[in-house]
């Protein structure tokens, strides 16, 4: 096939006639298959006498090694030290055990991957993602940089330097401000999920004592998991654990510091003179994670718009042309679960924008999807999940949040039939029941002397208290 593609390329490019070729189509495409169950491969879990837990994970058939240790240490730690966290990761990778930064890229590109830290709200990711022979190394590697931190002071400046550029690049962007508001406004800024962005002035005052303080008071054993997936000699990796971790302090339990959201309604503005779109971020306090409304929820939101088919996205991207990627979704946490939609609309067009997105929002409460649709969406939902699922890298991911966000065992195993499961009539009830719009969270950055009219026209905002807000953290 790939050479009469090819012959009549070259035919064509000589300007010679082609024979045509009969072809036939069906009609209709064929249906849509159900979507195969899913099971995660067979682990095996252990812990250490320091309370470092341990999850293995054969998988697959390449030969590659993903090595993942997640510690308890991430934003919800600092305090009002916002990014001390992140400046912390950002150290870790400078130096351990006595080699370099450069010395720690070399041993992981010499196993045939590369070496990662993550900062997120919960945690601290060191990874790696290396040929199977190396796996046992690896495991060593994350050891040293977990463990053996230099924190060389050398390159504190540097580092500060770097994140103070992407700080100021993101308080100059219209998305991270009203992701940095609306963080503020639902969650008050005395909770760490309310403070996003330290000031420039905060973050240059870190000092290396204050990166070792957050070090020593929040890594440890008892708040660590270590994945291993892919293909790996289990005996090995095993030894080398052992080996690497069984001598590191325990350190604190994890920590618990629920947020407690203000619920709205609540409308708050960023003034951007002169800009050409409006920045919208819209939110509601939703069930937590494996709560019973969390499946349907998570269906409701695909149907609405977490997806690009969404009736969202139909209706105000491809048939008005008011914005280019409108999305929604949901952000969970062990103690909190966020739904949120956000968008960036023209300017002109920000009033009617939200009053087709509360159009979407109040049919769905009060008429159930047809079953095609409902079907469609819950295809695509678990469709996708099988996919995303499909490498070690992926896998241990949603392993590692299961564990997290505290869900049951086999909480993956039956995601696939609970999302097969929901009902048009039940995502009605939940659009309802979980996305009120009298209790909307509402952020707007953009042009007020143009936008502030609009959103007041709307009926859904008409008698709501509008307040404005700096763009500074």
């Amino acid at each position: 096939m790939r050479m009469i593609r090819l012959a009549a390329a070259f035919g064509l490019a000589l300007g010679l006639s082609a024979p045509a070729l009969a072809q036939t189509f069906p009609a209709t495409p064929p249906p849509i298959g159900q979507p195969k169950p899913f099971r995660v491969p067979a682990t095996e879990t252990f812990a250490l006498p320091n309370g470092l837990s341990v999850t293995l994970i054969p998988y697959g058939i390449a030969p590659k090694t993903v090595v993942s240790l997640r510690v308890s240490a991430g934003n919800l730690n600092e305090g009002e030290r916002t990014w001390l966290a992140d400046l912390t990761g950002q150290m870790l990778k400078e130096g351990a055990a006595g080699r370099s930064s450069q010395a720690l890229s070399q041993a992981a590109a010499g196993m045939g991957g590369d070496l990662n830290v993550t900062v997120t709200a919960q945690q601290t990711i060191i990874g790696m993602n290396v040929l199977s022979e190396h796996a046992a190394e690896a495991v060593r590697l994350v050891s040293d940089v977990a463990r053996r931190p230099d924190f060389p002071e050398s390159e504190l400046a540097r580092v500060k330097q770097n994140m103070g550029r992407d700080l100021a690049v993101a308080l100059s962007q219209p998305g991270p401000v009203a992701s940095m508001v609306f963080a503020r406004t639902y969650y008050g800024p005395q909770h760490p999920y309310g403070r996003t962005f330290p000031t420039a002035e905060q973050l240059g005052g870190y000092q290396l004592a204050d990166i070792k303080g957050f070090y020593g008071e929040n890594f440890g054993a008892r708040r660590s998991r270590l994945y291993v997936a892919g293909q790996f000699d289990a005996a090995a990796v095993k030894q080398a654990i052992q080996a690497s971790f069984a001598s590191w302090t325990a350190g604190p339990q994890r920590l618990s510091l629920p947020p407690s959201p203000k619920a709205g309604p609540q409308v708050v503005l960023v003034d951007r003179p002169g800009a050409p779109q409006s920045t919208i971020r819209l939110g509601f306090g939703v069930p937590r994670a494996g709560s019973e409304g969390d499946i349907p929820l998570r269906v409701t939101n695909a149907l609405l718009g977490g997806a690009f088919s969404s009736r969202i996205t139909r209706n105000i991207r491809e048939s008005k042309g008011y914005t280019y990627s409108p999305g929604s979704g949901i952000v969970f946490q062990p103690d909190d679960a966020l739904w949120t939609f956000q968008a960036d609309v023209t300017t002109d067009v920000t009033g009617p924008a939200l009053k087709e997105v509360f159009h979407e929002i109040r049919q769905l409460q009060t008429q159930p999807p047809g079953a095609e649709e409902a079907a469609g969406m819950r295809q695509y939902l678990a469709g996708t999940f099988i996919l995303q699922n499909g490498s070690a890298a992926t896998l241990v991911n949603s392993i590692a949040t299961r564990d997290l966000l505290g869900l049951p065992g086999d909480w993956l195993d039956r995601y696939v039939p609970r999302v097969l499961a929901v009902e048009p009539a039940t995502m009605t009830r939940v659009a309802g029941e979980r996305l009120p719009l009298g209790k909307m969270t509402l952020v707007v950055v953009g042009d007020l002397s143009k936008i502030t009219p609009q959103l007041k026209a709307l009926p859904e905002l008409r008698d709501a208290t509008f307040q404005t807000a700096s763009a500074v953290p």
